[in-house]
């Protein structure tokens, strides 16, 4: 790894860890108003949105692609996150922890380690498609 691509993954992690936290507290917010699993993925587009915004800005700053191609790719990418981390977290929440004897925050435990599981897919996925 190269000194710029370190620092860009550098860069991506801070704005991962910005966007991840958008992700959660908002599903912990949506988990007032639906159950578990809706409320994942509703939190998921709250921290892609950022996400976005935020790599585009600071991470992926001279993409060869124009918006609505970036925007499309980066639908694609987290649509395959996403189906990582509603897997993770619900296999976490629903049989690991229980079995574990787990039961205090244990929704927002398994949601924490579900959005950390794609996090290098999703900078592959990102810098080799969305932004390139």
């Amino acid at each position: 790894m190269n000194v710029v691509t370190s620092r860009q993954f550098g860069a991506f992690l801070v704005v991962g860890g910005i966007a991840a936290v958008a992700n959660i507290s908002s599903r912990i917010g949506f988990s007032h108003l639906m159950p578990y699993a809706p409320a994942i993925v509703c939190a998921y587009i709250v921290g892609m949105t950022v996400a976005f915004l935020l790599n585009r800005t600071f991470v992926f700053r001279t993409p060869s692609h124009g918006l609505q191609h970036q925007v499309l790719w980066f639908i694609a990418v987290n649509l395959a996150a996403v189906t990582q981390t509603l897997v993770v977290s619900l296999l976490l929440a629903r049989w690991l922890f229980p079995m574990l004897g787990v039961q205090q925050h244990m929704e927002t435990l398994s949601h924490v380690v579900g959005v950390l599981v794609p996090v290098g897919t999703s900078y592959l996925g990102h810098r080799f498609i969305t932004f390139r």
